[in-house]
């Protein structure tokens, strides 16, 4: 099945997308909900992001390359990671499928993409074992983690490196089966010239990993969502660039880069 969140008269509600077209539902998801008589063309449809989650998780380092990469821009050898650590991004940094992401106008030339796969949490999950961590999955999406890296090596927090308004574009949809989250392609574009290709199952730690090892000590809660990081090295993104990222089974995540005068 395939979701989404869209704007109906003002006001984000869900749809279930068949085809070309959506139909409207009344409740969430995450919870109960029933079908409406309410059907729109898709591409009639402003798309929100998928879901405002109560919690917006990120795997940081979760793939050797990229550690190698950072590292080596750093002047540093690459330590990495002995277990699946998390951390935190804003939900003030959330962008739809299309929106722009707005570059504050004293950013440097150093704004790069990573385009990550997105674990979207479906139950309530408390210490479960990597086997069944994918059983409180609901479904997955496409995130794009907007990073300006002056700022995230000079800051002595993430809080605008990472979590600047639209740095978080996620979407466009939520597909909930067809999906191995541990052998799909991810593919990023810049003005329609594919720059960089990977697979998940190059990842240090597997989105079951990370659900078993967070649900020790966390609750994770329908709505939660988990970026599973990037691969490779990355391109600055300039004013009036298009980034697309695509994923094997999901679609394509397309936005915009508009540099603030």
């Amino acid at each position: 099945m395939k979701w989404c969140r869209f704007d109906s008269n003002g006001q984000g509600v869900y749809g279930i997308i068949e085809g070309e077209t959506v139909t409207e539902v009344s409740g969430s998801p995450f919870d109960t909900y029933t079908k409406t008589d309410r059907t729109k063309a898709l591409n009639a449809v402003k798309l929100l992001v998928p879901v405002i989650p109560a919690t917006f998780y990120a795997a940081g380092i979760n793939f050797r390359e990229h550690v190698t990469e950072i590292a080596h821009q750093r002047g540093e050898e690459p330590n990495f990671p002995p277990a699946a650590d998390v951390g935190y991004r804003a939900n003030n940094a959330l962008a739809a499928q299309g929106e722009p992401i707005i570059v504050p106008s004293d950013a440097t030339e150093v704004l790069q993409y990573e385009g990550e796969l997105v674990v979207v949490i479906g139950k309530k999950c408390k210490r479960v074992s990597e086997a069944e961590a994918l059983d409180y999955v609901f479904g997955y999406t496409i995130g794009n983690d907007v990073s300006e890296r002056t700022w995230q090596h000079g800051d002595r927090t993430l809080w605008r490196g990472k979590n600047t308004d639209t740095f978080k574009p996620m979407g466009p949809w939520i597909v909930t089966d067809g999906i191995d989250p541990e052998n799909c392609e991810v593919s990023i574009s810049l003005n329609g010239k594919k720059l960089y290709q990977y697979n998940m199952s190059g990842a240090i730690f597997s989105a079951r990993q990370f659900i078993s090892r967070m649900s020790q000590y966390l609750t994770l809660y329908p709505g939660d969502v988990l970026w599973m990081g990037t691969d490779g090295a990355q391109e600055n993104m300039k004013d009036g660039d298009v980034c697309d990222i695509a994923i094997e089974g999901i679609g394509v995540l397309s936005n915009p880069i508009q540099w603030e005068k």
